[in-house]
């Protein structure tokens, strides 16, 4: 069951990664103004497939260019100062991948400069030289076996260079040791996987109430740290909303600072904390972008959800 595993995994990463280098400048239905098309043509590697459907809809260069200006915003982990971590990582990866992993297109499309962008490098490197060719899984291995080692994700790639010219793909039959999937998903959105692992990454669900009119979050307490003062329990949030319609270019964008306070024995007696915020939509179906940031360390969150009316 475990080979089985390990086995799907990979082909489905492999999978994803195929269809992500096939849908690299794919038709759109409105052409791109030049500072739109260099954006998109990078990006898009890490943009969630909600942002894709909503960006590939934008009618002009001005749209596009707050389009632009909120994602990146979005991923900033540190909007208190001028540089944006997130975005200079991002361009920093893509010129690494770009540099040292030439296979013929461009760097950032090969498996490995992909995973490079999505992770950073890797811990650990063992390359193992096949000589001669050898016959692996009905196929010819005339090069070398590669293996990038991630403790801090727990994670481990194999590659194979089936031609023996240096040229690495993903083993899709064996090439996971780990979650690689939710990590690639987490990345998309801004957060990292060492903020999963030391709690700073928050989980929340998001509804919207018809009847009663309102946005309602919900954050399960295990994933929160409060500050205790004057004998209570304390969190503040801030919330930060992008709600789009689906069928029209139709778009909202608010945020709203909201606290929470509680006895010790009161907390402890809740699984779940819920805000909610008035809000009226027509019927229809939307994308609701949601951050949520919590204070004094708590973390920050980010999630889309498609919700119906």
């Amino acid at each position: 069951m475990q080979e089985k595993t390990v086995i799907y995994l990979a082909e489905t990463l492999f999978a994803f990664l195929v269809l992500g280098i096939l849908s690299c400048g794919g038709a759109r239905k409105i052409a791109l103004d030049p500072e739109s098309r260099d954006f998109y043509e990078t990006t898009q590697l890490i943009m969630t497939k909600h942002e894709k459907a909503i960006f590939n809809h934008l009618p002009d260069k001005e749209s596009r260019e707050e389009f632009i200006h909120d994602f990146w915003a979005k991923r900033d982990p540190d909007p208190d100062t001028e540089e944006n971590e997130f975005k200079e990582e991002f361009l920093r990866r893509i010129e690494y991948a770009n540099s040292h992993f030439k296979e013929g297109p461009p760097g950032w499309k090969t498996d490995r400069g992909r995973i490079y962008i999505y992770l950073g490098p890797p811990d650990k490197v063992d390359e193992i030289f096949t000589h001669p060719e050898y016959d692996y899984k009905d196929e010819k291995i005339r090069g070398s076996i590669l293996f990038w080692i991630y403790y801090r994700y727990n994670l481990g790639i194999k590659f194979v260079d089936k031609s023996g010219i240096h040229h690495f793909t993903l083993d899709p039959y064996s090439g996971i040791i780990g979650d690689l999937l939710n990590a690639i998903e987490m990345a998309k959105l801004g957060v990292s996987i060492e903020d999963i692992f030391t709690k700073k990454f928050m989980n929340f669900n998001v509804e919207f109430n018809r009847e009663k009119k309102e946005i309602v979050i919900t954050i399960p307490v295990k994933s929160l740290t409060f500050i205790e003062k004057e004998g209570l329990l304390k969190a503040d949030f801030e919330f930060e909303f992008h709600i789009y319609e689906k069928e029209s270019l139709w778009k909202d964008k608010f945020k709203e600072i909201k606290s929470f306070e509680k006895t010790e024995d009161e907390v402890l007696e809740l699984e779940y904390i819920i805000f909610t915020f008035p809000y009226d939509l027509n019927p229809g179906k939307y994308y609701f972008d949601v951050i949520v940031i919590g204070k004094e360390g708590i973390g920050k969150a980010r999630k889309i959800f498609e919700i119906k009316i």
